[in-house]
């Protein structure tokens, strides 16, 4: 079946850097679009940034900090994020679309001093 491990996550301050990855399982992971999205309490999830065949998209306030990128040898895809600020806390979450939407359980991201 269909499987999304997020790892990475941890408390780093401000303007320290992270990356993130997400191993997956059980699908062709190179023929599908792979994205990260991030939720704070309270809120929707919102896209973080998101990698195709085509290239890649990023939300407005990570443009120039984050990059994601995969790699399809290994069925990972990454978000390096640097720069890192405060208001970059949230638990962020992989999530691919096949025939259903897919997520992973998420990983905490806490930007802090």
């Amino acid at each position: 079946q269909v499987q999304l491990v997020e790892s990475g996550g941890g408390l780093v301050q401000p303007g320290g850097s992270l990356r993130l990855s997400c191993a997956a399982s059980g699908f062709a992971f190179s023929r599908y679009v792979m994205s990260w999205y991030r939720q704070t309490p309270g809120k929707e999830r919102e896209l973080v940034a998101a990698i195709a065949s085509a290239g890649t998209t990023y939300a407005d306030s990570v443009k120039g900090r984050f990059t994601i990128s995969r790699d399809n040898a290994v069925n990972t895809v990454y978000l390096q994020m640097n720069s890192l600020k405060p208001e970059d806390t949230a638990v962020y979450y992989c999530r691919t679309i096949i025939s259903s939407v897919y997520w992973g359980q998420g990983t905490q991201v806490t930007v802090s001093s």
